[in-house]
């Protein structure tokens, strides 16, 4: 049958409204076609967005943490020594402040000593000279005496029987001791070996000791003002003695320093100091 004129439709018009149609129908089954990239997101949307890619704050705290645990070197333990008492402080401090301030005990190298003036006097006149300042004016001899030592008391009976003149001894152990005897009318001294025996025959300690003597040594000596003096050295089984020999004003004065063989070996230093410190003197300016 014959259409009309107005309802008459092209095949061109067909063909473009089946067009459209397909193409609504593609813009509506994909989401994801040209026009959706093209539409401008929503806030939410993008609220959503930069929190997905932002870092975490849980993350960017563990990393900074770790990060300065990596950086900082590990601590070490330190021992620290436990506090001492506040007494046992104290008492440290106090002794040490004691040794600070006590002075050192001297040795036997370093002893005092103190000057003894021998008068030499007769048994006539003992007892005639008092006082340390008259004994020196009327000095013949002179010897160091250790600080400590006592004097002995010389009886007139020995005085006048063996020549004794002074003597000091060691108060802890008096058979170590300094004496001096002196014998009238000898102008000059006899032979070494003569004067030793002579000395003996007076003395019978001293004899003793001679004839158990391991070894008897003698020298002769000048000092300054050309005095001579006999040195001698004799050691016996038990003691050691060291004897000096000189003449002067008519007179033969014999110095001893004897001591047991132990205090020997303890005192020997003090010992010899004291037999080289005799000597005899003038001071009123006499021979």
């Amino acid at each position: 049958m014959p259409m009309s004129s107005s309802h008459r439709i092209s095949l061109a018009d067909l063909l473009s409204s089946r067009r459209d149609k397909t193409t609504q129908n593609r813009a509506q089954k994909l989401p994801h076609n040209r026009t959706a990239y093209a539409r401008t997101p929503s806030r939410s949307t993008m609220t959503m967005l930069a929190s997905l890619f932002s870092p975490s704050p849980l993350l960017t705290t563990a990393a900074s943490t770790s990060s300065s645990a990596t950086s900082l070197p590990a601590p070490h333990a330190v021992r620290l020594p436990a506090p001492r008492p506040l007494t046992a402080t104290l008492a440290a401090a106090a002794a040490a402040g004691l040794l600070l301030l006590t002075p050192a005990a001297p040795s036997h190298a370093e002893a005092e000593f103190k000057v003894y003036y021998g008068t030499a006097a007769s048994a006539a006149n003992y007892g005639g000279y008092g006082g340390n300042a008259n004994k020196r004016d009327a000095a013949e001899y002179v010897y160091d005496v250790p600080e400590g030592w006592k004097e002995r008391l010389v009886s007139k009976v020995e005085k006048g029987t063996n020549g004794t003149d002074s003597e000091f001894f060691n108060p802890r152990k008096r058979s170590e001791r300094e004496y001096l005897t002196f014998l009238s009318g000898f102008r000059k001294l006899a032979p070494v070996g003569a004067v030793l025996d002579n000395l003996a025959l007076s003395d019978v300690g001293l004899q003793d000791q001679i004839s158990s003597a391991d070894d008897v040594t003698s020298a002769e000596r000048k000092d300054a003002d050309g005095q001579v003096y006999y040195e001698y050295e004799v050691a016996g089984a038990g003691a050691h003695s060291l004897i000096s020999v000189t003449c002067a004003r008519n007179k033969l004065y014999a110095h001893f320093v004897t001591a047991p063989n132990p205090e020997w070996g303890r005192d020997e230093a003090v010992l010899r100091r004291l037999h080289q410190s005799f000597k005899t003197v003038d001071f009123s300016g006499q021979d």
